[in-house]
């Protein structure tokens, strides 16, 4: 049989036939039903009638016509998230339209006020044990109406009394800190990044009222002016108008859009590496600059990412045995790992901390035409002794969101299953710990005041310090206390026996022989505020699996769960994903071979740990721990070799949503 290409208009049709068909369909969505008050009615309520369905490029579809956006990273440093902006929509706005019928006698105005609300991070209006009242959270969610707050509910014009709609449509943009809260102001300007928006769902309400209830301020001016508080906090428009008083009004309709806007970030590796000269001394500042990776002013702007200068703190001095080598390639075994670690001398070994770079631009770089950030910890030479932490760090903050990672970082583990010291880490860090950046009130005690400082560090009300972690690499788990930690026989300094020094490890290390631990940690700095704060290990339950957590003690400022897994399955691939998914109210680790694969391996919520509700930048890392920060680990840093060859980690996709 003979098959032959078709026809460029049968193509043409086909195409022009199955985009009609798909266009159709949405266009016959349900829109807002009619709403009928007293003097009018309302219908076809469209919170964003000029974005297009499909998203450039294809890769996002509306699903039941909802519609999706990928943030534009265009100017969002300084002036923070706008949804839209004039690169995807002409405008730069959005447009909102509905049809009104006046059925009253005469021609008369109407006034209209639109707001929105993430819905994806929020907490419920509604007080959980009384229905009559406000959630005491839901000032936090993140809602909007007109850009200009002073700006309360605007006039339509006159509406004739003629028995027919009439259409009424405006704009309105999404932007950050949209109540106009001074706590994000700094010498008289809005810094609207410091509150950006969430990405995540979208839902838009619609209010239509008459002159009397604007005159006659029967609706407070706290919902008409989203800025204003009353008694101290701020009325939350939806629990106002959808449970509250407004929803007894005369005269007024309100209207929730029966579709959403999905608003989704996706940084771009290729994009660049911005180098912030505070972190890196200027003598070596421009010797690997390029295009991609640097200070110029184009970077500042558009890079979506900056290196990331670790914080070295000198009580991590370890005192390593003076071989270099490379681990995972030159079939470094546990006989050689026992041999070194035993027969050097004191004064053979080498007194040092983890370093970090001191030349920008030489151990990370950004690659536009294959869209990823490559890292790499240097090589070591004999003289110059150095185990270099690498990583880069997100420029632009976000509160909450599934935060979803494609990376190829190094194995950990040789094919003896001998650790080569690295801890490949995901990780999310407060972007500042100023007054802005704070998180919520800790009301049982406080939180513990720093991040670094011991039992006698003082405890305030509120801190700006928030970090949730994955952090893979050779430990082991601490949880049940029997593992808490293992017991090693270290054997003899004998060199003339084996069996004295090469001691094999216990059962219970050598059953994960070619595991790491997937470290799932939350930062809350020991607010004792949660339900079932507690030390020690306890056992948490989520979607039919049971997690250990662990705290050392009651000022300790973080909880941790592991999880064994293979480090052929998730660094011995071509690529990983790994997922923090942070919510109001829990915080769910996730990781698998592909983005529809995932499976959980963390899981903590409010009721035994403080979920930070601040602002946060991921980092993506490849670091030289301290292994006395992990206590038990079958193989210390300092009995590990110095690195022989660079060790790469390659990051491919980065996605909030």
């Amino acid at each position: 049989m003979k098959f032959t290409t078709p026809p460029f208009r049968l193509i043409l049709f086909v195409i022009t036939g199955i985009t009609f068909f798909f266009l159709m369909s949405c266009s016959n969505a349900p829109r807002s039903v009619e709403t009928v008050s007293e003097q009018f009615i309302i219908r076809d309520f469209d919170p964003v009638a000029n974005w297009q369905i499909v998203t450039a490029g294809n890769e996002i579809q509306a699903v039941n016509c909802n519609k999706s956006i990928i943030l534009d990273y265009s100017n969002a440093l300084e002036e923070g998230f706008i949804i839209p902006t004039l690169n995807q929509v002409k405008e730069g706005q959005f447009e909102f339209s509905f049809y009104l019928k006046n059925t009253g006698k005469n021609p008369q105005k109407f006034y209209y006020k639109i707001f929105y609300q993430n819905e994806s991070y929020k907490f419920p209006e509604i007080d959980e044990t009384d229905s009559t009242k406000q959630n005491i959270y839901a000032w936090e969610n993140f809602y909007g109406s007109w850009e200009d707050v002073s700006q309360t509910f605007k006039e339509t014009g006159d509406i004739p009394a003629d028995n027919e709609f009439h259409p009424v449509s405006d704009h309105f943009r999404i932007v950050g800190n949209p109540r106009n809260e001074q706590r994000y102001y700094a010498d008289g300007k809005n810094d609207r990044w410091k509150r950006n928006p969430r990405v995540g769902k979208y839902s838009f309400l619609l209010v239509v009222t008459t002159a009397d209830n604007i005159s006659e301020k029967k609706i407070p001016q706290g919902v008409q002016n989203i800025s204003g508080m009353e008694n101290g906090s701020f009325i939350h428009p939806y629990f106002y108008f959808l449970h509250g008083y407004g929803r007894k009004l005369t005269n007024t309709v309100v209207q929730k859009s029966l579709n959403y806007l999905k608003v989704i970030a996706k940084p771009d590796p290729g994009a660049g590496i911005y180098i912030a000269n505070a972190i890196f001394d200027p003598a070596h500042a421009t010797k690997y600059y390029c295009k991609t990776c640097g200070t110029d002013s184009n970077l500042y702007h558009t890079a979506p990412f900056e290196q990331f200068g670790h914080y070295i703190d000198p009580s991590t001095q370890m005192n390593n045995i003076p071989v270099i080598a490379d681990v995972l390639k030159d079939n470094y075994s546990k006989m050689d790992y026992n041999w070194n670690r035993r027969f050097f001398t004191k004064e053979e070994l080498i007194g040092t901390i983890p370093t970090v770079s001191k030349d920008p631009c030489k151990t990370v770089s950004s690659d536009p035409v294959d869209h990823k950030i490559v890292i790499r910890n240097p090589g070591c030479e004999y003289g110059k002794w150095a185990k270099e932490n690498v990583g880069v760090r997100s420029r632009h903050g976000f509160t909450y969101g599934k935060w979803t990672v494609k990376v190829k970082l190094t194995e950990l583990l040789n094919r003896n299953n001998l650790w080569n010291g690295l801890t490949n880490a995901i990780w999310l860090i407060t972007q500042d710990q100023a007054e802005w950046n704070f998180r919520r009130d800790c009301n049982k005690e406080g939180y513990m005041a720093n991040y670094y400082g011991g039992q006698q560090d003082k405890r305030v009300k509120n801190v700006g310090y928030s970090e949730i972690d994955f952090e893979i690499l050779k430990t082991v788990p601490y949880c049940p206390s029997y593992m808490l930690p293992p017991a090693y026989n270290n054997g003899i300094d004998d060199q003339g026996h084996i069996g004295n020094w090469n001691v094999p490890f216990p059962e219970e290390i050598l059953a994960n022989d070619d595991k790491i631990e997937v470290c799932c940690t939350n930062w809350d700095m020991a607010c004792w505020e949660p339900r079932d704060f507690n030390d020690g290990c306890q056992t948490i339950s989520y979607g039919g699996q049971t997690f250990w957590a662990h705290r050392w003690d009651k000022g300790y400022r973080a909880l941790t769960e592991k999880t064994s897994e293979p480090d052929d399955e998730l660094f011995g691939k071509e690529f990983y994903y790994f997922q923090i998914d942070w919510e109001p109210k829990e915080i769910i680790w996730r990781i698998g071979p592909s983005k529809d694969k995932l499976r959980v391996v963390g899981y903590l919520n409010n009721t035994n740990t403080s979920i930070p509700n601040n602002q946060m930048l991921l980092i993506i890392s490849q670091e030289f721990h301290n292994t006395k920060w992990w206590i038990g680990s079958p193989y210390l840093q300092d009995n590990t070799p110095f690195p022989k060859n660079d060790i790469v980690g390659e990051i491919y996709e980065m996605t909030i949503e």
